[in-house]
């Protein structure tokens, strides 16, 4: 398996530290609000990977962190008059509602920066003890001209850094470059207890903090947006690694942006969408789907057309799986023919390249193909065939549903709301009993009102078979 790393710039075969398990720290969100579209990309992307790390028989150790204390959490809380608290318990409880209904699963350890501030004090002290950050006035910053390996994963000259108008000019700091570690506290602003006086963490340190005490100093895999990958990463770097004397990730994964038809999407353009905005559109799965038909480190465009498209390839998945489900349960011949087998080879040649696209970068794209492939080549072959063997019916039923699960698609069980409806069940048999009868205008009757309720029928050699439009 390989991974572009962006510390090196190039693909690198994957090796982690400890062969039993793997590492991994993703960079969750700052909960203020429903999370973007933007966020939902990483989010779905490095939830993939750490499936298909799984799949490949490796035990994971995902820990992804909430952000629940910073300038943007605390001017909303009061804009609402309630607590930082309140306000990150709210949109933390949202947060799990639309990872949720986008297949993402929960973390190993979810931390909140709050719940480990004894952990941030600690590893300041220690960078503040090696002379690597410095207090002024209740603030300390990190001295980055002590750090000579500063800029490397950005690619940035420290020098250039200083004269960019980027840098927030305070001349408290010894250079401009230098970041927070600990702010001292504003009045009204939430604050704990420090050697440095009452204040409050900067952003940077809590993934540092977090990431040493739930994965230890060195992790496998660090990964996030590409927006992350200056300054956020490279001070985490920084801190880590003048803390530790450690490297402190050994693969840096970072994804590509999210434009809105063909823009970058920004307020003020009006192209911001929340995950929810989208969802009251298009299904959570749609939107799963149509981030995984790109491969992750390239740029996406986000449009309604796109998401139709990816609506309708995911549908043809559903419409295989249920169908090659529908047929075995009319088959009678147990065991495949001497022309099957040559379809149950190619099946699992599709199966090797799925492989090998994941493999490659965690190629989703690719990988995506192949599963159409497959899909294809079922429908050709199996779901349309006068009659196929169980066995075979069943190898393509459970490779659509070990492919699709390593990505996290088509995990419904598209009859599963049928088997639970006894309404739509006994409209179903009152209708086959009326065909049965000769009575087509009862049978037709009771086909409208199936049709009302969302409900098609599809009268097939081996029976009625029963689908949903709200697919």
């Amino acid at each position: 398996m390989k991974l572009y790393n962006t510390m090196t710039r190039k693909k690198e075969d994957f090796k982690p530290v400890d062969d039993n398990e793997v590492r991994i720290y993703s960079c969750g969100p700052t909960v203020y609000n429903y999370f973007h579209i933007g966020n939902a990309r990483p989010f779905i992307i490095f939830d993939v990977m750490r499936r298909y790390l799984l799949y490949r028989g490796y035990n994971v150790k995902f820990v992804q962190n909430f952000t629940d204390i910073d300038d943007k959490m605390i001017k909303k809380a009061n804009e609402e008059g309630i607590t930082v608290k309140e306000l990150a318990d709210r949109y933390i409880k949202e947060y799990f509602i639309d990872s949720k209904g986008l297949g993402i699963s929960e973390a190993t350890v979810h931390p909140r920066a709050t719940e480990n501030i004894d952990a941030i004090i600690e590893l300041i002290e220690t960078l503040e003890k090696k002379g690597y950050a410095y207090a002024v006035d209740g603030d300390v910053y990190f001295d980055t001209k002590r750090f000579d390996k500063y800029g490397r994963l950005s690619g940035h000259n420290v020098e250039d850094l200083e004269a960019g108008a980027r840098i927030d000019v305070d001349e408290r700091k010894k250079a401009p470059v230098d970041f927070a570690l600990w702010k001292a506290q504003k009045p009204g602003e939430p604050s704990w207890d420090s050697p440095w006086g009452k204040g409050r963490p900067g952003w940077h340190i809590e993934c540092s903090a977090m990431a040493n005490r739930y994965l230890g100093e060195t992790i496998d895999i660090h990964c996030g947006g590409q927006d992350l990958v200056f300054p956020h990463h490279e001070n985490e770097i920084a801190q880590s690694e003048a803390a530790n004397g450690k490297i402190f990730a050994r693969y840096w994964l970072h994804n590509g942006f999210i434009n809105v038809d063909n823009e970058k999407m920004s307020k003020s353009l009006g192209n911001f969408f929340t995950v929810r905005d989208i969802a009251q559109k298009f299904d959570y799965e749609v939107i799963r789907f149509f981030m995984l038909c790109a491969h992750y480190r390239s740029p996406i465009n986000f449009s309604d057309e796109l998401l139709t498209q990816a609506k309708n390839g995911l549908e043809r998945i559903y419409n295989c799986i249920g169908n090659v489900k529908h047929v075995r349960e009319h088959l009678s011949v147990p065991h495949m023919s001497g022309s099957e087998k040559e379809i149950f080879k190619r099946l699992t040649a599709i199966k090797e390249g799925f492989i090998e696209a994941m493999d490659d970068d965690l190629n989703t794209a690719d990988a995506i193909s192949r599963i159409f492939d497959a899909v294809k080549e079922i429908n050709s072959n199996i779901t349309s065939a006068a009659e196929a063997s169980i066995e075979l019916a069943d190898f393509a039923h459970m490779l659509l549903k070990e492919l699709t699960g390593v990505l996290g698609i088509a995990q419904r069980e598209q009859e599963q709301e049928q088997e639970d409806d006894s309404e739509i069940n006994q409209l179903v048999a009152q209708r086959q009993q009326a065909r049965n009868e000769k009575n087509w205008k009862l049978a037709d009757e009771i086909r409208d009102r199936l049709n009302k309720m969302g409900v098609t029928l599809e009268d097939t050699p081996q029976g009625v078979k029963i689908s949903r439009k709200d697919r």
